[in-house]
């Protein structure tokens, strides 16, 4: 049987912040069948790869290799001949990544292979510490340079007599440990000790740490802030204007770690929120969303819509849910004619509108409560009312309209479960005040975490960090479990708890 042709794509995975990654990277991602990956490479890219590719850690940082150079190019070998590989490496792969060598290496072994470039940390920090590094007037040239370089090497590849003097903006990548070094050099060979001088590390990430001085005094000054690898060194005017441009740094949310509970699938929208804001964010997902353990109940209603007068969701899931069965049993929303709609909160209604569906009832809280409140006794006596929802759920709803007279329905259209987390790394955090807030965004979030704990006092545990709830219910679950809200919107959606974090901090 004829073995099965490989290929290599060498793929640049930017200089941190995921979101900078190129469309070319994600495609190469969602095709791959072994990804092979750096120490700079964020892992959240990994999300983008199909479940069962293989991946493999070979990162390379100071003291520490998972694999030498050597074997890295072996690897690259012996998976490329018969696999799709993704090489994937810190910022562009021919900027100081050994990409050219990994290439060579695949061609002389007659391996196919593609480059895909990715935005080097050479621009890309600097952009996000405020330094622009052509400007005019300050700087119309610049110029990339390995920071390996040793003082008391026989020889150097560098030309420190030009370099020193010849260029506007120099850009040292992975200098940190020799900082010292280099601004001698510089101001042996001409360049002035005044001249402005930045080291940022971890840049376009949550933990993005920049400290600025002169090349006289820069080496004094990162020692003193405790700035270790991976960090770029920026030398030049340009370095003047950060004072100006520092946009990244000032978001209100910077260098706070929040830990976002919801379900992972709809943690998304959350997230890009509180990260535009400068958070960082930590998925913990207390709950997964999936089918309920039998579609008997729901089939059952489906099958005999005609005889509701009233459908009410609860959730977006249970929208989302109800709608793939309904698909999936042949049928579509034309089920629904004649049957009232009523949704509690805007995203539910949204996923209704989606599907062309007009809704009759939007309660201006959102929450169970305000439903029976917007209902009159006429609308709900003898009427009979139909509610696809968590298979587990407040029992408040469906108990008013029986009181007032409602004949009512109760299916699971889907179930909520504790999923394996990440406990050990959020307990470490949490004990240590590196978490500045947690979140929940419903009930079941508030109770899975504390689940999720055993033997934990959980109001000790959480004690360093702001308390986040989306509405008055989940904030009475947390208090039940002697959690201390500190935060709640007055309007019970996810846009208002993170602008209300937002605000929260800001006051602090």
């Amino acid at each position: 049987m004829e073995s099965k042709q490989g290929r290599v794509f060498l793929v640049g995975a930017g200089p941190g912040d995921p979101a900078l990654v190129t469309l070319k990277a994600v495609e190469c991602l969602r095709h791959a069948e072994v990804i092979i990956y750096d120490y700079l490479a964020n892992e959240e890219l990994l999300e983008f790869a199909p479940r069962e590719a293989e991946q493999i850690y070979v990162g390379k940082k100071a003291g520490s290799h998972a694999m030498s150079q050597e074997q890295i190019n072996e690897l690259l070998v012996e998976k490329g001949r018969n696999a799709v590989v993704v090489r994937l490496k810190g910022g562009d792969p021919f900027i100081f990544g050994r990409g050219g060598e990994e290439a060579l290496v695949l061609e002389e072994a007659g391996i196919e292979f593609q480059v895909v470039p990715g935005v080097t940390s050479a621009i890309a920090v600097p952009a996000y510490a405020g330094i622009p590094l052509t400007h005019r007037g300050l700087s119309s040239s610049v110029a990339f340079v390995t920071g390996h370089e040793m003082e008391g090497k026989d020889s150097s590849a560098i030309h420190w007599d030009r370099l020193a003097t010849g260029v506007g903006t120099l850009v040292f990548l992975m200098g940190v440990k020799n900082l010292e070094y280099i601004a001698s050099q510089l101001v042996a060979f001409g360049r002035a000790a005044e001249t402005p001088t930045a080291v940022i590390r971890w840049g376009t990430a949550a933990a993005q740490t920049t400290v600025t001085g002169t090349l006289g005094n820069i080496a004094r000054v990162a020692k003193a802030a405790g700035i270790k690898p991976p960090a770029i060194i920026v030398v030049g005017e340009v370095v003047g204007l950060r004072r100006q441009l520092n946009w990244f740094e000032e978001r209100p949310l910077f260098g706070k770690t929040i830990v976002v509970t919801r379900a992972r699938e709809q943690a998304s929208d959350f997230r890009t929120l509180l990260e535009e804001s400068g958070a960082r964010c930590l998925e913990f997902p207390t709950i997964e969303v999936g089918s309920p353990a039998s579609w008997e109940p729901l089939d059952k209603a489906i099958g005999q819509l005609e005889d509701y007068d009233w459908m009410i969701f609860t959730s977006v899931n249970g929208v989302r849910f109800f709608f793939k069965r309904v698909e999936e049993l042949g049928e579509d929303v034309r089920l629904l004619r004649g049957i009232r709609l009523g949704a509690i909160g805007p995203k539910t209604a949204a996923g209704l509108r989606e599907r062309g569906l007009r809704i009759d009832l939007v309660p201006s809280e959102y929450r169970a409560e305000a439903v029976i409140e917007a209902l009159a006794e006429s609308e709900v006596r003898g009427k009979r009312f139909l509610l696809p929802r968590a298979a587990k759920a407040r029992e408040i709803l469906p108990e008013k309209l029986v009181e007032m007279g409602g004949l009512v329905d109760v299916v699971p259209a889907y179930e909520t479960v504790r999923p394996p987390g990440r406990a050990g790394e959020v307990r470490s955090l949490l004990q240590g005040g590196d978490i500045a807030c947690v979140t929940f965004t419903s009930s079941s979030t508030v109770e899975n975490f504390g689940a999720m704990f055993p033997g934990d006092d959980l109001p000790t545990l959480v004690a360093n960090a702001a308390i986040a709830c989306i509405g008055p219910i989940t904030a009475e679950t947390a208090s039940r479990h002697g959690l201390k809200v500190d935060i709640m919107p007055a309007e019970y959606t996810i846009d208002a708890l993170a602008a209300e974090i937002v605000e929260y901090f800001g006051r602090e």
